[in-house]
């Protein structure tokens, strides 16, 4: 009998999938409802210490293969955040994704909200934040060392890093985060910077001008990004980029992924993807003759 329950740093989880961050994840409501659908954990909208109205619109246009967005992160600030928080189904486990613009604000954020989840997932690789609080934080390792020395030594539940792939070397980036303590990693995040320009009036669509790109086109870098991470690292990978069904996750568990975050593909598909999923990849590892999910992990390699 194919058994889809994983265990992530601890945490367990009732099958590989999570709600990625920035969808839908702005309220408890909606993070229930993921829940509720399937998903094995949840991951909130990235949010930092102050409120942040982010860009104006339009903020996400269509393209080939994915969207671009620029949102600019945001949010309404961590101690409004905590009500959410506070509302959450403990019956699923929830990860929040938090931001800041140095090891300070990430260290006095995750401080705030310990007790309200199971894991901190540290953006330090969004391509399009305001405020520097982006990927060139992301891009620089020893940064991205501080800052997960800084936040492990004020918490005591694991501490997720969410990687850019906007960098020379990821692996690099990967050791120095590992080294630092970093109990997991997220790869990857939006590439980009990206554009989309209306032919009709020769004018950027999104009113940043630029945004991240997401979706099936991130999806052959990020499981390269995961596969070469895999080989040079001990601590567990969570792959994103891309995911519409069960053959796309078990491309990132043979990579080397543990578990996979679903995000753009929700805006198709709708909730149901993480049961149609979960069922795909049932029927796809009992034919195989699969028991656990463990043991199509790193099959690439």
């Amino acid at each position: 009998m194919t058994i889809l329950e994983i265990e992530l740093c601890g945490i367990k989880m009732r099958n590989p999938t999570m709600l990625a961050a920035g969808i839908l994840g702005s309220t408890a409501s909606s993070l229930n409802w993921a829940g509720r659908s399937g998903a094995g954990a949840v991951v909130t909208k990235s949010f930092g210490i102050e409120p942040n109205k982010g860009y104006s619109n339009p903020t996400t246009v269509e393209v080939m293969g994915g969207i671009i967005n620029a949102v600019g992160l945001s949010n309404p600030g961590v101690n409004n955040f905590k009500l959410e928080l506070e509302k959450l189904d403990k019956s699923v486990p929830a990860i929040a994704s938090v931001y800041g613009a140095n090891q300070y604000e990430f260290s006095d954020i995750v401080s705030k909200i310990e007790n309200l989840v199971d894991a901190i997932e540290l953006n330090v690789s969004c391509p399009h934040a305001m405020g520097g609080c982006g990927s060139a934080i992301g891009q620089d390792p020893n940064l991205t060392a501080d800052i997960v020395r800084t936040v492990k030594k004020n918490v005591k539940i694991p501490v997720i890093v969410k990687l850019t792939p906007n960098v020379t070397d990821i692996v690099e980036i990967a050791q120095y985060a590992e080294d630092a303590g970093a109990d997991a990693l997220t790869l990857i995040n939006s590439m980009g910077p990206g554009m989309k320009i209306d032919i009709e009036t020769g004018i950027p669509i999104l009113k940043n001008r630029v945004g991240g790109l997401s979706g099936p086109a991130i999806k052959p870098i990020a499981i390269r990004c995961v596969f070469d991470v895999f080989e040079s690292v001990d601590i567990p990978i969570i792959g994103v980029g891309g995911i519409r069904d069960y053959k796309d996750v078990l491309e990132f568990l043979y990579a080397g992924a543990q578990c996979v975050q679903i995000g753009t593909s929700i805006m198709y598909e709708g909730m149901d993807i993480f049961t149609n999923i979960n069922n795909g990849l049932r029927r796809f590892m009992d034919k195989k003759g699969y028991g656990s999910v463990d043991e199509i992990v790193g099959i690439a390699h």
